[in-house]
């Protein structure tokens, strides 16, 4: 099945800075470049691998985007410190953080260990918040607006067995993105988020071949199951992301928006 062009907006974020993690690959990445190809003046890319970093750096400047790479374990509370401050320090402000960095690593209540939960509490909703605080501090200080999307998961409302702490994760995102949303509104700092379904991704790649057996024909077999034929792929969601972190999404806050084949509460369509 044919994926429906998603033309990016030129000049939607001129003269705008943003923040992404989990950025050196995947839907990171796209954003980034979707981003850049609407007019971003500064992107911040984020993630442990320098060689990847530096080379999404390299691409995005060739494409007229200045841009900055900052090394960070989003499980370590001093790396993800950094990630403001260098930002604000190379481009002077931060005008968008769009949180795509995630752990998703396999677990269900037999066999999680303490060690698995805290690495994903701490990757996948203690960075988000400390680093929305964070540019909730600069937009405040400076007087500036600023928009916050985090990317969630359908999963979040209850998940899988063997995705457990993940899915907890994910479910205690959306408490934050509600209740970071009601406290900042009034420092004109927007946050929301964008829960995708089951997407194709370099990550869900390594996913399915690790944990799952799944062989090269894992992704042929798998939108064969799918109502639209197909996984949702990185590019109909970054332009999501872009829409949410842009002005078009107006005084929009506060919301969460599921981006999924299935609909929550309704089970008479079997995608299993």
């Amino acid at each position: 099945m044919t994926v429906a062009a998603h033309t990016p907006v030129p000049g939607r974020f001129e003269g705008r800075v943003a923040i992404v993690t989990g950025s050196t690959q995947g839907l990171g990445e796209t954003l980034l470049h979707r981003l850049a190809a609407e007019g971003l003046r500064g992107a911040v890319v984020t993630g442990r691998s320098v060689e990847r970093g530096e080379r999404v750096v390299a691409d995005l400047e060739s494409a007229g985007c200045e841009a900055l790479f900052v090394a960070a374990d989003l499980d370590r509370a001093e790396s993800v410190a950094a990630i403001v401050p260098a930002a604000v320090e190379r481009f002077g402000t931060v005008d968008h953080l769009a949180n795509c960095g995630a752990k998703t690593d396999r677990g269900d209540v037999w066999d999680t260990t303490a060690e698995l939960f805290d690495e994903m509490i701490a990757t996948n909703l203690r960075a988000p918040f400390l680093l929305t605080q964070a540019v909730a501090k600069v937009a405040r200080s400076q007087g500036r607006p600023a928009t916050v999307v985090s990317v969630g998961s359908v999963a979040g409302y209850g998940g899988a067995s063997v995705i457990t702490p993940y899915s907890i994760s994910k479910g205690g995102l959306t408490i934050m993105t509600k209740t970071l949303a009601n406290q900042l509104m009034v420092d004109r700092v927007r946050v929301n988020q964008v829960n995708p379904g089951w997407m194709d991704t370099p990550g869900e790649d390594a996913i399915q071949r690790r944990y799952h057996d799944g062989g090269d024909d894992w992704l042929e077999r798998a939108e064969a199951t799918r109502p639209f034929g197909r996984l949702i792929k990185m590019a109909e969601v970054a332009s999501t992301l872009a829409f949410v972190l842009s002005d078009d999404s107006g005084m929009m806050t506060g919301s969460i928006i599921d981006y999924d084949q299935t609909v929550q509460g309704c089970d008479d369509i079997d995608t299993a």
